[in-house]
């Protein structure tokens, strides 16, 4: 039987569900750096789970934030679990649910598809709302980004002047939610990506990233007029794009030398699986090509690598749901999933 990808109709909002797939598959063993522990608490990590305590590389035992005043705090009751040691990032998220950048996303997703435009000082008013709203989200881990923003808030600076240089892949969880509520092919999408992504990471490499990835995407999803196309060659054409428009972050050289490697060797051993850029997001670009045409192969082996996972998840995971339809299952246990398939 021949198996179909996903056709143009479809596969701009998939970029932004493939996204919070991975996320959500990723979440309760993000962060893991023992690859051990992980397999010792989690398993294969085949779908969705809750995470639990303790979390043995958690290192909320030494993260401290004081909030500038309780107007701007952005913590609230979560910041009873900040300075303990074996606290989850996640601890109050069920599973299927997603973290806290990729809860944004789908804000930005569900706005600009409203509104029909982007425009970055209503999403900053929307940013600033949700974030300071009681109860909103259950995240006990805030990222920096968010922490330096709102302390700059609170001194004063207007929401477009809050930013800072952010070296992490972070940065990049809004990327595929502007594909997909602008369209790939939107005549602004690369500027759009780089003033959003530039209102919190005003870092070089991160922007660069940023336009790395929307311009493998535009190219890897199909165009209106193309027909349908089988799994295979939607793979192929993902890899070619990944060569093509990655060409400054990795390499046809590069990704034969490590043909040899696991997954987990190439990340967590050759590159880092932490969070920053400089590696992160060639790990992703590398987990995205080798499993290109396999979506549930490529979350899962995301996952399993550890480390930064969920944010990585964000590039492996909207590059693949270019390449292969996302299994139903997945779809249908992603809590946020009918605030991104329905109309």
């Amino acid at each position: 039987m021949t198996c179909l990808a996903p056709d143009a109709d479809t596969a701009a909002v998939s970029t932004l569900l493939g996204a919070l797939v991975a996320d959500a598959v990723a979440m309760p063993v993000h962060w893991y750096y023992d690859q051990r522990a992980l397999d010792r608490d989690y398993g294969e990590v085949m779908g969705y789970a809750a995470p639990r305590n303790p979390h043995p590389d958690s290192i909320l035992w030494r993260s401290q934030w004081t909030p500038p005043s309780p107007k701007f705090d952005i913590l609230r009751e979560q910041a009873a679990h900040w300075g303990k040691r074996g606290v989850h990032y996640h601890q109050h998220l069920a599973a299927g649910e997603n973290t806290l950048n990729f809860r944004l996303a789908v804000e930005l997703f569900e706005l600009v598809r409203r509104q029909r435009e982007y425009d970055p000082e209503r999403w900053l008013d929307h940013y600033v709302a949700v974030m300071l709203q009681p109860g909103w989200h259950r995240d006990t881990y805030l990222e920096e980004y968010h922490r330096h923003f709102f302390t700059n808030l609170a001194a004063g600076r207007k929401p477009i002047s809050c930013g800072v240089r952010d070296v992490h892949i972070g940065g990049l969880t809004p990327v595929p939610a502007l594909v997909a509520a602008l369209g790939p092919r939107h005549p602004e999408i690369r500027r759009v990506v780089r003033v959003h992504v530039g209102l919190t990471h005003k870092d070089d490499e991160v922007l660069a990233a940023a336009d790395t990835l929307v311009r493998i995407l535009a190219d890897a999803i199909p165009r209106p007029e193309a027909g349908p196309r089988t799994t295979a060659e939607a793979a192929a054409a993902l890899q070619e794009s990944i060569l093509e428009h990655g060409r400054d972050w990795i390499s046809a050289a590069k990704l034969r030398s490590w043909e040899h490697l696991a997954d987990r060797q190439l990340v967590g051993g050759t590159l880092s699986s932490a969070c920053y850029i400089e590696e992160a997001f060639p790990a992703a670009l590398a987990l995205a090509w080798r499993h290109a045409g396999d979506f549930a192969a490529g979350v899962t082996a995301n996952a399993r690598c550890g480390g930064d996972n969920c944010h990585r998840g964000a590039v492996v995971g909207s590059l693949l749901a270019t390449s292969a339809i996302i299994p139903h299952d997945l779809v249908a246990g992603l809590a946020c999933g009918g605030r991104v398939t329905d109309p």
